[in-house]
Parts: structure tokens; C-alpha cells; sequence
């Protein structure tokens, strides 16, 4: 008798090959028989109708600190994730020195990065554990869905180099001593190494993050460290919206060439406007290929909607010519933004040719009004700032800034939408079906005030294969799955097939999709975040266990804490 038997459904298998009829027969979380299942099973699923596909598999996210108050961690699981990588950018939450001002660094920086309120940080994850492994083991058998994480370049930086991580450079010991760290972290269960060279990362107190701070010499000799064990990767955050330097090219493929493992870098996001910034990004493959080294991008599944403010500054601080207004406290802040000469200055370098692709955000007409905090300025929720300023008799800077200045910097906006043209379609097209892509970068986790990229499975599946036709289903899932779990390593998961892991989603390919986004308010300390509902998904079910039927979770955790070489399998670069 099976544990679980999913009958009549289309198996999309992750292969890429065409679907086909079949039964899945599961017993202690393996799938034990794909065809014409007889016999009997303790709970049975009709999946007439429906595809029967692995679990999705989500390869960059910030759940580090999530898992501690939603073991569901929603919303990636609702959408048929099954399988989570935490720990991207180089913000892992551990390890940790023991000093509590160390913690608070890491705690503070991420609220800034990556749009987590502080507050949750602080009262939702107890921050009691030193080592990655201590990390892990408080984690261990309390998820409903597979996860692994990688160790953090800044993280490494602040345990071993306290204050001096940002600014300063390592001695040779303290070199030596972050080598060790990673390596004992890698043996613990972290799948590899992370960092950023982003100019959106900064901190809370303004500053590049502290990994930002690295020289070439320490990010070759942390990618060593990599390579010396078994079902590992990298992966980094470079400066997308410029062509890459030959610096970074050069960075890229040294740490793969020296770890002799897959560098993967978010985000490739086309937009018609830049083709060659398009071109020369997906080179860096090439690039590194000829070097001796393998790097892949992961691309964007759709444009990507930001809402920024200026109290937070995030993003703002990156557009050239803008990073020491952004910089200042808040009161000194809003003052030098009232400054004219501020105002021009900032507007001329967003308008100059060194702003790169921040240059495409710079028509401050297009810019619309998300949500204003005063009661007298709530009618202008939705308006374009052109509108406004038109009504003001105000250039649209002009406009954007007395609005937030009233606010206390508190309103936010949302810039124009870049790459929604047909153009930009097709070239997003391109880099899903070129092998030096991997369609990703959904950020799950992070930006919970910012961004609506978390829904990547549905959105790909509605959207990419239903409405545009630019992949058929088997290519799309197969994205999502196979080639995820080929590419990085992930032992036995991203195929439906005899003696893999059973996680599998059930879903309605003419109605899967993502909701409305709305603000829900579940996070610790009364924190709000973005959310959409998954539509179209009938189960997710992980190794063997249902988790959720009908967009209602079943209160299952049988999520596996995936750690390097028990879990993972070296995926070479030749």
C-alpha cells in the first residue's frame, strides 16, 4: 500500500519533454512508480485536468530570518515552491561573533537592504546562535518546504573584523581566520558563498555594505574555500545597470576559476532602451568561459515595479550624482533636499550619460504617487507626478520633492515602468531560452515594502507561457525545476521520476496565476509586507506530505534542511 497516490494528471516531469498521463505513487517521501498505478494508497488526488509537476525550485531568496516566525514561508510555498536557497547578496544571518553590536549591525543593515522592518527582525528571530551550523540546527525539522542556505560574504566580514568590516581591510590572519570561518560554515551545511558588489547595498548608516569593501585578493581566496568541498556554489549581486568593467568580469570568473564551481548574478533585466547593456551582460558568460570559469545570469520574469521613498532611501541612493544627499541623517536629509542647488545638481546627473541605466527613471513625470501619509494629500494617491505638477505650476522634480519633504520623506512613489514595451518581451524571451540564463531572481523574502517579484513560478506560468507564448509549458517548468536542481546540485529533487524526492505541485495550467498585490499584516511587531494569493495551484506537496490543498496550508512541516555534500552533488564547470 502507497502513502500517496496522485492519479489521471499530466505529468510535466521537469525534463523538458512532453507531458504525459500518468499516476505518481509515493511511499516515505519518494516517488516509487510514474505510469498506471494499481493498488491502493492511504490518501489518494485526483489530478484529472491538471499538471502534475515537480516542486518549483527558488534559487534566490531572504527567508534567512522568515524561517523563524513562517516555517510556511509564504509567499513562495503557496506559489509551488517547494525548494528555497537563502543566504544570496551576502546577507546570511550567520555566523555571528557573539557581540551583540555585531547582530545589531547585521540586523540594522538588513532592515535597510533589504526592506525588512527592523522591529520583525528583532522580535521575530531570537539572534542567540554563533555558528552557521547552531543557525541551521535551530532550523532543522521546522520548515514545510525544502531549504538550504549560502554563507555571507558580510556577515563573514563582521564576525571576523567587527567595525572595521566596513572601511577597513583585513590583515593576513584576519584573512586567514574568514577562510576558516567559511570553510567550518560550508562543513556545517552552508551550499557555498555569497556577496554583492551592488551600489544599492549600503547600510544602515549609508555606508557600501561591508563586503563592497573587498579587494579581488579576498574574493578569490573565499571562492578557494568553496571549492575545496563537495556540492557547492556562487553567487553574487554585481552593478546591473551599467555594462560590467572589465574589473568585474575579470572578479566573476577568478572566483569560479578558483572554486571550479557555477557563479550565478542577479539580475539580468532587459529593457528595449539598453540593448547593449543587454548584450554585454549576458557576455560575461563568454567571458568567463574563455577564462576558465562558468557564470549565469538569472533574468527577470517580468518588469520590475519598484515603490521607493526617501526616508528609506534604498535604491535612490544608488542614481548617480544622489548618494551623499541620501546619505545624511534624516533631518539633515530633508533639509538639503529643499536646497535648489541639490535639486539641479541631482537632476543634471540623472539626466547625464554616466547614469547608465538609472538614466531610463529619470522622467520624473511618469513617477506615481503610491501612497501618501497626511490625510489632506490621500486624493493624490495614484497620480502621476506630472499631473501634480502641472496643477502646481512646478517643474515634476520639483513637485515629487515638496511632496515628500511635507511627508516627512515618508510618501512613496513608483517610478516608471521600464521593459513593458514588445521589444523588451522578445528580449526577455532571449535570455530565458539561452543556456547562459536561468530565469530567477524572484528576492523572495526581502522588499517587502518595495517589490512584487516573489510570485516568479506563477507569474512565469500565467503570464510567460499562457498570455505570451514565450515558452511552451515543459520549457517553463523545466526552468523551474530540472535545470535549477542540475545546475546547483540539488540532490534527487526537480524531476518526477522513480526514487526522487516527492515534491510535486498540482495546478490548472488555463488559470494559474497571481493575485492582486495587497499589504498584509502578519509580520512580528505588527509589521505590514506585500503579498499576492496563488490562483490555479490545487496541492503542494513536500517529500510525500501535502502541505497545501486549495490555497489552504495543511499544517504540515516536512520541508529538509539541505546542506552541502549531504544534500547537494558537485556540478563541475567543465
Amino acid at each position: 500500500m502507497f502513502d500517496l497516490i496522485v492519479r489521471n494528471g499530466t505529468v510535466v516531469d521537469g525534463t523538458g519533454k512532453a507531458g504525459f498521463a500518468a499516476d505518481v505513487a509515493i511511499t516515505d517521501g519518494r516517488i516509487v512508480d510514474v505510469g498506471k498505478v494499481s493498488g491502493r494508497a492511504a490518501t489518494q488526488i485526483d489530478a484529472a485536468g491538471r499538471v502534475v509537476a515537480p516542486g518549483f525550485i527558488d534559487v534566490h531568496t531572504h527567508y534567512d530570518a522568515q524561517v523563524f516566525w513562517d516555517p510556511k514561508l509564504t509567499p513562495s510555498s503557496n506559489h509551488g515552491v517547494t525548494t528555497i536557497i537563502g543566504g544570496n547578496c551576502g546577507f546570511s544571518i550567520a555566523p555571528l561573533s557573539g557581540r551583540p553590536e555585531d547582530a545589531a549591525y547585521l540586523q540594522a543593515m538588513l532592515s535597510r537592504v533589504e526592506g525588512m522592518p527592523l522591529g520583525s527582525l528583532q522580535a521575530g528571530a531570537p539572534w542567540d546562535w554563533t555558528s552557521f551550523g547552531e543557525y541551521l540546527d535551530r532550523i532543522e525539522g521546522k520548515l514545510a518546504i525544502n531549504a538550504g542556505f549560502l554563507v555571507g560574504h558580510s556577515a563573514l566580514r563582521r564576525t571576523v573584523m567587527g567595525e572595521r568590516a566596513v572601511g577597513g581591510r583585513p590583515s593576513g590572519e584576519e584573512l586567514r581566520t574568514m577562510q576558516a570561518l567559511l570553510a567550518k560554515s560550508i562543513s556545517e551545511g552552508g551550499l557555498g558563498f555569497s556577496t554583492t558588489l551592488s551600489p544599492t547595498h549600503n547600510d544602515a548608516n549609508g555606508a557600501p555594505v561591508p563586503s563592497r569593501h573587498a579587494d579581488t585578493d579576498e574574493f578569490i581566496a573565499l571562492a578557494e574555500v568553496v571549492g575545496r568541498s563537495e556540492g557547492t556554489f556562487l553567487e553574487m549581486v554585481a552593478d546591473a545597470a551599467r555594462p560590467f568593467t572589465e574589473g568585474v568580469l575579470e572578479r566573476m570568473a577568478g572566483m569560479s576559476r578558483a572554486a571550479g564551481r557555477t557563479l550565478n548574478w542577479n539580475l539580468l533585466s532587459p529593457d528595449s532602451r539598453l540593448p547593449e547593456l543587454f548584450e554585454q551582460q549576458l557576455a560575461a558568460s563568454d567571458y568567463a568561459a574563455a577564462r576558465g570559469g562558468k557564470v549565469l545570469a538569472l533574468a527577470a520574469v517580468r518588469p520590475i515595479s519598484l515603490v521607493l521613498s526617501f526616508a528609506s532611501g534604498m535604491v535612490l541612493d544608488s542614481f548617480p550624482g544622489w548618494q551623499t544627499v541620501m546619505a545624511l541623517p534624516h533631518a539633515e536629509r530633508k533639509k538639503a533636499l529643499i536646497d535648489p542647488n541639490n535639486r539641479e545638481r541631482m537632476n543634471q546627473a540623472m539626466h547625464s550619460p554616466q547614469a547608465g541605466a538609472y538614466g531610463t527613471l529619470s522622467d520624473w513625470s511618469r513617477w506615481r504617487i503610491v501612497e501618501t501619509t497626511l490625510p489632506e494629500n490621500r486624493s493624490l494617491n495614484g497620480l502621476l507626478i506630472g499631473t501634480l505638477a502641472a496643477r502646481l505650476n512646478r517643474s515634476p522634480l520639483d513637485a515629487l520633492l515638496d511632496l515628500a519633504v511635507a511627508e516627512d520623506l515618508q510618501t512613496r512613489f513608483m517610478p516608471v515602468l521600464n521593459g513593458t514595451d514588445d521589444e523588451s518581451w522578445r528580449m526577455r524571451a532571449r535570455a530565458w531560452r539561452d543556456p547562459r540564463a536561468l530565469v530567477g531572481g524572484s528576492d523572495a523574502g526581502a522588499h517587502l515594502d518595495m517589490i512584487d517579484t516573489f510570485a516568479l513560478s506563477s507569474h512565469l506560468l500565467s503570464e510567460g507561457v499562457r498570455e505570451r507564448h514565450i515558452l511552451s509549458l515543459e520549457q517553463a517548468v523545466h526552468e523551474l525545476t530540472g535545470r535549477p536542481a542540475a545546475l546547483f546540485g540539488l540532490k534527487d529533487r526537480g524531476l518526477i521520476r522513480t526514487g526522487g524526492c516527492a515534491d510535486l505541485v498540482v495546478f490548472d495550467p488555463h488559470t494559474i496565476a497571481a493575485g492582486p498585490i495587497y499589504s498584509r499584516r502578519d509580520l512580528p511587531g505588527d509589521y505590514e509586507r506585500l503579498y499576492t494569493d496563488a490562483a490555479g495551484i490545487d496541492h503542494v506537496i513536500v517529500n510525500g506530505a501535502p502541505i497545501w490543498r486549495g490555497g489552504e496550508f495543511m499544517g504540515a512541516l516536512p520541508g529538509r534542511l539541505l546542506r552541502s555534500g549531504r544534500d547537494t552533488v558537485t556540478v563541475g564547470i567543465a
